[in-house]
């Protein structure tokens, strides 16, 4: 049997497609809650930054925040949630366990455009990793409670949180948010149905 050049690149078209699907898929080890939250919790409970959070995550929104004088922003906060995460909160208004969140923090820069006066990223800072645990798995961790664990990591150190106590570190910014489970769900589209 001879088969057609179209049939080959076809074929070959799909092997890449095959082996990509393959890399992608999460392992899943005992010290995870779920397969979203494997290359981020470690089993005490320690968190760091997931390596693939800007291709395996969905984008869920930004946040520009005032510059304290003059124009434009001082920083641009871009926020990513795991795999599936945005379709459970859609259907239960609630993030599920397991459920990662992931904000990037840039130090802007702001200048004049054709548009008007333009805030962008320019310096990453760092990183918020929140992870949702409604069973209080790790008691004995300060950066868990309030059903998440929570960790601020810097710009040079995704693996290493500089938090050290949720509750003074990281709870005083989400205050305003405890009706919506500490998040501020209203600049994130992709979870309104």
């Amino acid at each position: 049997m001879r088969l057609t050049t179209i049939q080959i690149i076809g074929v070959a078209g799909l092997v890449p497609l095959a082996l990509l699907g393959v890399w992608r898929q999460p392992r899943v080890t005992a010290a995870t809650t779920s397969p979203e939250s494997e290359a981020v919790v470690d089993a005490n409970g320690n968190l760091q930054v997931p390596g693939d959070y800007r291709t395996a995550y969905q984008f869920l929104g930004s946040w520009a925040v005032a510059a304290d004088q003059g124009p434009g922003s001082k920083e641009i906060h871009v926020v990513y949630a795991s795999p599936g995460a945005a379709a459970a909160y859609r259907k239960n208004d609630r993030f599920t366990d397991g459920s990662v969140l992931v904000k990037e923090v840039f130090e802007t820069t702001t200048g004049a455009m054709t548009t008007g006066t333009v805030s962008h990223a320019q310096t990453l800072k760092g990183w918020f990793v929140l992870v949702k645990d409604s069973k209080n798995s790790h008691p004995a961790n300060k950066l868990w409670g309030n059903g998440w664990g929570w960790s601020w990591f810097d710009a040079g150190n995704p693996s290493k949180t500089t938090s050290t106590d949720y509750k003074q570190d990281c709870l005083p910014c989400h205050e305003p948010a405890r009706a919506s489970d500490w998040i501020y769900v209203q600049g994130y589209s992709p979870l309104k149905q």
